[in-house]
C-alpha cells in the first residue's frame, strides 16, 4: 500500500516532507488539458526524504509504488505525430467529414466518454470511449486519483484497456474511418506549437494505424467545431 503526502488544494503552496520506507518513487504528474490526459512516470528511487515544490503545471507525487510500464497511448507525441504522417493520417474539417460519410461511407468513430456522446454526436457515429473513469483502487490508481484532484479534476480517468478490442467488434480493419473528439487537436506545426497538439483523436488514431487499420482520418477542429457548423446532430438524451 502507498503513501502520500497531503495534498491541501486550496493553498497557494505545497511544501510537504515525507518519510517512506522501505522504497521510495518520486513521480512527476503533468496534466493535459487539450487531450484530457494524465501522465504519471516515475523519476527516481530513494531511501531518503523528499519535498515537494508546487508548480503550476505539474505535482510531485511520492507513493511506494512501482513504476508502470508506458502503453502505446502513453508514447511520446513526438512519436505517435511522426508515425501518424508516415501513415498518411490526413485531417479533415467538420463539413468535409459529413461529404465523406454521406458520400463515401465513412465510419465516424466518437472517441469521447459516452455520457457526452448521450449529449450529441454525428448521425451515425458509433462511441467507443478512449478514456474512461478510473475503476481501480491499486496504489497506482491512487497516485492518479490524487493527481487529478490536484488540478481540481474529481472524475479522473484511465486509458480504456478494451478501446481497441470495441472498436475491432464494430468496424471492420478496412472500413474507412473518422477519429472524432471534442477538440481534434492538429499535426500542423503552428509558431507556439511546431509539432502540433496532441489529442484523444490522435492519440485514438495512433492506436488504429498501429494494429492494423489503414484508413484513418482525423476531425480537424474535433466535434467543438462541428456543432460550431450548425451540422447534423443526434442525442440520447
Amino acid at each position: 500500500m502507498a503513501a502520500f503526502a497531503p495534498l491541501p488544494l486550496t493553498s497557494p503552496s505545497l511544501h510537504p516532507v515525507v518519510q517512506f520506507s522501505p522504497l521510495v518513487f518520486s513521480s512527476k504528474v503533468l496534466y493535459d488539458p487539450s487531450s484530457h490526459c494524465l501522465t504519471v512516470g516515475s523519476i527516481r528511487p530513494a531511501r531518503q526524504k523528499f519535498t515537494s515544490q508546487t508548480n503550476p503545471r505539474s505535482l510531485i507525487i511520492l507513493g511506494a509504488a512501482t513504476k508502470r510500464a508506458k502503453t502505446p497511448a502513453e508514447e511520446d507525441w513526438k512519436v505517435k505525430r511522426e508515425l501518424l504522417l508516415q501513415k498518411r493520417v490526413r485531417s479533415v474539417d467538420a463539413n468535409e467529414a459529413l461529404r465523406l460519410q454521406k458520400e463515401n461511407n465513412f465510419v465516424i468513430l466518437d472517441v469521447r466518454p459516452e455520457a457526452e456522446f448521450k449529449e450529441g454526436h454525428p448521425p451515425g457515429a458509433i462511441n467507443v470511449q478512449i478514456y474512461r473513469l478510473i475503476k481501480e483502487w491499486t496504489a497506482w490508481d491512487i497516485a492518479r486519483r490524487a493527481a487529478f484532484a490536484f488540478f481540481g479534476i474529481f472524475s479522473g480517468t484511465e486509458e480504456n484497456p478494451e478501446f481497441l478490442q470495441s472498436v475491432e467488434s464494430k468496424i471492420a480493419k478496412d472500413a474507412k474511418i473518422i477519429v472524432a473528439c471534442s477538440s481534434g487537436g492538429t499535426m500542423k506545426p503552428t509558431q507556439n506549437l511546431p509539432e502540433g497538439q496532441q489529442s484523444r483523436s490522435l492519440i485514438a488514431a495512433y492506436l488504429l494505424v498501429l494494429n492494423g487499420y489503414n484508413n484513418v482520418f482525423h476531425l480537424e477542429g474535433g466535434l467543438y467545431n462541428w456543432f460550431k457548423e450548425g451540422l447534423p446532430v443526434d442525442s440520447e438524451e
